[in-house]
């Protein structure tokens, strides 16, 4: 793949920024689309980091290291790209494992396949789950026989050992920096417990917690995996013709550009290219979401990843296996999940308050109930260690990453490439969506709708046979409608003339025939009142009309127009039902324009703008309707695309430049998948909320049982867990159909 120069560039919006995203930047179209952190930064894979909390641990301990220039999180990956000199690296690694995190340096271009937890951690909770089971079954057989209290104090302490050393390792690094998070929270409550002689349940509290954690950390891989199951959807190998014209399997990601690759019925596509012979069905829904099967022939592009069915393909490669459509949509999904949603913005600001105002609760609760509420020093002491449980914000943190990072991979699937939590979210407020006509509305290519012949003289199928004929020997797109709707044989031509801006003509069957527009009948003084009547009929409905005749009279016209695509009326009623306003904005003329939009359902049309007009109609758009998008290809309206609110490339599948300038890409043509976008963004919207608070509520239950119940220690983090499996849960089913 080519890609162009440095010097052209394009304005995007940011939503990396901390901001709402409404800001702008503008970056240069050079290297690899959606590359995965800088070319020149080093990648960490840091298999412990699996939440927003964690990525802050890290970014605190790197935060005060010289000569980093930018650090790039991607969750999904479990990865941190450092872009900083190579002598500032050691120090940063040192920062991270300090902090508690163990780090492996990626080689470049390689995948992070390391899970957060692995079969050892497995074993060793449950070996502390044993330990402490075991140290309550010896405190409540024999709580003050000595023997027996040594040994159960001997099994509690191995189980925190085993199952909280990582958990103490990353509360002490927070706590050395003068921070409250989940594993200094449940360190502190632990520890306070054994030393008050609540060592069976500080042993139990660890073991639940590290089991918790494990299982929250494969609930939340499964939401993180969803989109990079894609991958296995290419196939290792590709069948390539070698230099003798022999076929053979090679790896495909030894294949280059420009090599030939076969595909037989039934087989996966392993790379990007263009069909050079054969004929075929092809699935694409892995790319483009389409559910029926789309025939291809020579000519035709075929994506990694989609199935071949019906007929053998031979294809020109264009992309290699990294950058294929396929790996560009993957990339785009993995970056979009690196940034930050505005209500995980609202969470994190929430976090940092919720979480230090529950300890000084506790604090407060140690230090002056035995005061003022006469309980005794013991139990206000242990009611403030359950507190300090109840305080881990692991649930409320977790609850957007998880739910967006669905919501994300769940559109991915559907053919819909959301650019970032921001746009996953602010779709559900689109209030009026402005859409270009040729390509998004109709289907950009001109048909032939109309056909009259108007001679009587003349048979109508000789008429029809000398328009295919002279129609087949032009290049000109309308010509070339007419020969498509036409569809029959053609005749020899003697004596053929091009009549530039205004038709052909030739002599055929003894005839001298003309084809051509409007303005070459009238200068041969063929037309007539009747004529000009059907004429403005057919343009008033913004066809393009063309007359075929003899040397003496008109014997047919042809109408010939862009039609509207089938899904595109369906998708303006869907639209409409949201409560979002359609505006159409064209180049066309107005009566073009006004005849579309009435056949499309379309509230409005505008016609003969140039780019700067449709900006100045979104501005116009924003302020009468409020949140406003743009549906057009990325590249003719990139001005208002950027002024946009939510910019939308239509069937961008394989196009680089529309990738790049969209918010959301719509893979395929199929405008229906922008409504499907809003359902998703609503219904996003909706879990995120629900699973915000559900867990608020069940640490209020917990609170209050904890201050003026009887609510223990394993009971908190039994809650604690429940919660945070429970919006775990919730946000997984965004992944359904």
């Amino acid at each position: 793949m080519t890609s162009p120069t440095s010097e052209h560039t394009i304005r995007i919006k940011s939503s990396g920024c901390g901001c709402s995203g409404s800001c702008s930047t503008t970056l240069p179209l050079s290297g690899p689309p959606f590359a995965a952190g800088q070319a020149s930064a080093t990648v960490l894979l840091i298999p412990a980091m699996d939440c927003p909390s964690e990525e802050n641990d890290i970014r605190r301990a790197l935060a005060n290291i010289d000569g980093i220039r930018s650090l790039s999180f991607q969750l999904s990956a479990r990865t941190l790209s450092i872009d900083a000199p190579d002598s500032v690296l050691p120090a940063a690694v040192a920062a991270i494992r300090q902090a508690g995190y163990e780090t492996k340096t990626l080689a470049a271009g390689s995948e992070a396949r390391e899970g957060s937890s692995t079969k050892a951690d497995l074993w060793k909770a449950l070996l502390a789950l044993t330990l402490a089971t075991g140290a309550e079954l010896v405190h409540f057989i024999a709580p003050d026989t000595l023997p027996f209290k040594g040994l159960g104090m001997a099994m509690a302490t191995i189980a925190i050992g085993l199952a909280g050393l990582s958990t103490y390792t990353k509360g002490l690094a927070a706590l050395r920096r003068g921070q409250l998070n989940m594993n200094a929270l449940m360190g502190v409550a632990v520890t306070g417990a054994f030393l008050i002689g609540q060592w069976p349940e500080a042993a139990m509290v660890m073991a639940l917690y590290a089991i918790a954690e494990l299982i929250e950390a494969r609930s939340v891989d499964r939401a993180r995996n969803a989109i990079k199951s894609l991958l296995d959807l290419t196939p290792d190998t590709a069948e390539v013709r070698q230099a003798d014209g022999v076929w053979r399997e090679v790896p495909a990601v030894q294949v280059t550009l420009d090599a030939f690759v076969r595909v037989k019925p039934g087989a996966r596509i392993p790379l990007d290219g263009r069909v050079t012979a054969g004929t075929s069905a092809v699935n694409q829904a892995p790319v483009t979401g389409e559910s029926i099967p789309v025939d291809k022939a020579e000519g035709d592009i075929v994506f990694a990843g989609t199935i071949n069915e019906t007929g053998t393909l031979e294809f020109r490669v264009t992309a290699i296996s990294t950058n294929t459509t396929l790996a560009r949509i993957i990339h785009a999904v993995e970056q979009a999940q690196g940034t930050k949603a505005p209500t995980q913005r609202f969470v994190d600001r929430f976090a940092e308050i919720y979480t230090p105002s529950v300890f000084a609760i506790a604090v407060a609760v140690a230090l002056l109930t035995p005061w003022l509420l006469g309980w005794n020093w013991s139990d206000a002491l242990y009611k403030a260690l359950v507190l300090l449980v109840i305080a881990c914000p692991c649930a409320l943190v977790i609850a957007t990453p998880v739910t967006v990072v669905s919501g994300l991979a769940a559109a991915a699937r559907r053919g819909i490439l959301i650019k970032g939590g921001v746009y996953l979210e602010e779709a559900r407020k689109l209030r009026a969506i402005a859409l270009d006509k040729t390509g998004t509305i109709t289907e950009g290519k001109p048909r032939l709708v109309a056909t009259e012949t108007l001679s009587s003289a003349v048979p109508e199928a000789r008429v029809l046979a000398w328009a295919a004929s002279l129609a087949g020997h032009s290049d000109h797109p309308v010509s070339k409608a007419i020969a498509r709707g036409l569809d029959l044989p053609e005749n020899s031509l003697q004596d053929f003339v091009a009549l530039p801006g205004r038709g052909i003509e030739a002599r055929t069957d003894g005839e001298r025939l003309t084809l051509g527009n409007h303005r070459l009948i009238e200068e041969r003084g063929l037309c007539s009142k009747e004529i000009e009547a059907r004429l403005a009929i057919h343009e008033s409905q913004g066809r393009s009309v063309t007359l075929l005749a003899s040397e003496k009279k008109v014997l047919a016209i042809f109408a010939v127009a862009d039609t509207i695509k089938d899904s595109s009326r369906t998708a303006i009623a869907e639209l409409h039902q949201l409560g979002v306003a359609s505006v159409m904005l064209t180049g066309d003329n107005s009566a073009t324009a006004a005849t579309i939009a009435r056949e499309a359902g379309i509230d409005d049309a505008r016609g003969n703008l140039l780019p700067e007009d449709k900006l100045a109609a979104i501005e116009e758009m924003q302020k009468r309707y409020g949140s406003t998008a743009m549906t057009g290809d990325g590249i003719n309206d990139a001005p208002a695309l950027a002024r946009a609110d939510i910019g939308v490339a239509m069937g961008a599948a394989g196009t680089d430049t529309a990738m790049e300038a969209a918010d959301i890409v719509i893979m395929n043509d199929d405008l229906r998948r922008i409504p499907e976008a809003i359902r998703l963004s609503r219904h996003t919207h909706t879990v995120l909320w629900q699973n915000i608070m559900l867990a608020l509520c069940i640490k209020a239950v917990f609170l209050a049982l904890a201050l003026f119940g009887n609510a223990t220690m394993w009971m908190a983090v039994f809650a604690d867990m429940g919660a945070s499996l429970l919006v775990v849960a919730n946000g997984l089913r965004m992944l359904r159909k």
